[in-house]
């Protein structure tokens, strides 16, 4: 009896001394993997921030013996989510300013400027996420009572879509912005003689390049709250679609961001995109592609024209509930097509902003024109919210980077903006995926909301939380639940060349994963929106 214990020890060490050390294991899984069978798990080891086998749980656990197990208990795992359209920055920046998101009318939100400012007192005062598409006077505002209540403080409400901004006199005059003023790209409005406090598109910049830059302390708290944000909804990539219109020092941040993320502080990848004004082109077309293992700088941003809500899109014929005006090119396609031919002789990608049906046909020639002989450059034409019908067939080599929630915010009141047949190209997700083969999802955050559930739902439901419209809008451009997940994963990670790295749970890449506590392939559509993170793992660490 001696000698048979003896033996199985000495087996038992020698077994263990014959399986692979790994840094953990995590088994008993309902794992999605997302590669390019769509095949399902049960585990996976992880060593070294990578996953190194994928499997079931009795074979890896013979196979490795690791530092950490955990026991997933048959939840739902999923890779790493990746929302490829946000703005991280401006995020976190929001939760420095005046927060305005779901105000219910002009009065609204002016209590809420009055009790941000009774609390903090600052000398200038920031503000967004006002949408008087939301109020029940969908008028655009006006500024007396702004002046009336702040005539010595310069306030700038910037609209949910950062398309407009809202003024005082005392932020128009830092700008010296008059009746008389005019910028290309954008619109001052005015009324009966007198500025009213509206600035669309280009026009913003007029008052906010001459707003006091934030401090570096004041971006590193901007970026680690966004961060903190994120994570908790299972997002470990972002493509970051750059500041509202431009800002002269994106370069600096870009390199702030570098640092944090070197230092650990910033664990989040990030793939930028880079406003494409001419010190930007000259400085990053010189000096190349910059990448590392949580930064990916390989795109310049640009604005074919604003939004459709506060009637910026660009389109083909006027609004049908404002004839006279087409909406707003915000770049020139002079600009534009001079931008892309040199884009076109690098190895970068061209990422255009177009919404209106003009503005996406403009968009398309121009790349169509530039990427003749050159294929799979994957540029991408960033919400291609309004197509005509004969301009999908072009989608066959530009890749569409949508946003599922803008059509269920935007659907209560986007017919009236362009009236029921050209509705008809509106949001046209299927269409948009049947013409190019992929789509890259994200959230246009926070001009929608962060939660990558709602961005899944919205895609696969085309309702509102209330479950409204009954059968969903346009429900023929419904997205299926296995074409969603790759559109937050794989797909996305395509989208910014990174899908040999991420987007889907395969040996050799990073070990970025989401465990959730239900089954959002297989749980009740109205659920999916209530699904909860249990854990956000990055390189096989817990966040």
């Amino acid at each position: 009896m001696k000698k048979f214990l003896l033996l199985s020890l000495f087996i038992g060490l020698i077994s263990c001394q014959t399986k692979e050390s790994v840094d953990s294991l995590i088994i008993n899984g309902n794992i999605y993997t997302v590669n390019s069978e769509f095949e399902k798990a049960e585990a996976f080891a992880i060593k070294d921030g990578k996953f190194i086998e994928v499997g079931n749980s009795k074979d890896l656990q013979n196979k490795y013996i690791a530092n950490t197990i955990i026991d997933a208990k048959g939840k739902s795992i999923l890779p790493g989510l990746i929302d490829a359209h946000c703005h991280f920055l401006t995020l976190g920046q929001l939760q420095q300013q005046v927060n305005l998101v779901g105000t219910t009318s002009f009065e609204d939100m002016i209590n809420k400027v009055v009790e941000f400012q009774n609390k903090n007192n600052l000398p200038y005062i920031r503000g967004r996420g006002w949408d008087q598409n939301d109020w029940e006077d969908k008028t655009m505002p006006t500024k007396e009572i702004l002046d009336s209540l702040f005539p010595n403080t310069p306030v700038a409400l910037t609209r949910i879509d950062g398309h407009a901004s809202f003024c005082n006199k005392a932020a128009l005059d830092l700008g010296n912005v008059t009746i008389n003023s005019n910028i290309e790209g954008g619109e001052i409005e005015v009324k009966n003689g007198e500025l009213t406090g509206i600035l669309i598109d280009n026009a913003e910049q007029l008052v906010l390049d001459n707003w006091p830059k934030p401090t570096k302390e004041q971006l590193i708290d901007a970026l680690l709250k966004a961060q903190d944000i994120c994570l908790t909804y299972g997002l470990t990539s972002l493509s970051d679609a750059g500041p509202d219109i431009y800002t002269s020092s994106w370069i600096d941040k870009i390199d702030l961001i570098d640092s944090l993320q070197s230092t650990g502080d910033l664990r989040i990848r990030l793939y930028m995109m880079v406003p494409g004004t001419s010190k930007n082109l000259d400085f990053y077309l010189n000096n190349g592609i910059k990448k590392t293992n949580k930064l990916n700088v390989r795109s310049f941003k640009f604005y074919a024209d604003g939004a459709l809500g506060s009637r910026g899109a660009l389109l083909r014929e006027p609004y049908t509930d404002k004839p006279e005006t087409h909406g707003i090119p915000v770049m020139s396609l002079n600009e534009i097509g001079a931008a892309a031919k040199r884009i076109a002789n690098s190895e970068f990608q061209m990422n255009t902003h177009a919404i209106g049906d003009s503005a996406n046909h403009a968009v398309l020639n121009t790349y169509k024109n530039v990427l003749q002989d050159k294929p799979n450059r994957r540029w991408r034409i960033e919400h291609a919210q309004v197509v005509s019908p004969d301009d999908f067939k072009y989608f066959d080599d530009i890749l569409p980077s949508i946003q599922p929630t803008h059509a269920t915010s935007d659907m209560y009141w986007a017919e009236d903006r362009v009236g029921p047949v050209r509705i008809k190209g509106g949001y046209a997700f299927k269409d948009l995926l049947n013409a190019y083969g992929k789509v890259a999802l994200g959230t246009d955050f926070p001009v929608e909301q962060v939660s990558p559930f709602l961005t899944f739902y919205a895609a696969v439901s085309r309702q509102d939380l209330d479950q409204y419209p009954e059968g969903g809008f346009q429900i023929e451009n419904a997205l299926t639940r296995e074409e969603t997940l790759k559109g937050m994963t794989i797909w996305a990670a395509y989208s910014n060349f990174e899908e040999n790295e991420k987007g889907s749970i395969e040996a050799g890449k990073f070990a970025d994963f989401v465990i959730l506590d239900k089954d959002i392939m297989t749980v009740d559509v109205a659920e999916i929106p209530n699904i909860k993170v249990i854990n956000t793992f990055i390189d096989g660490k817990a966040q």
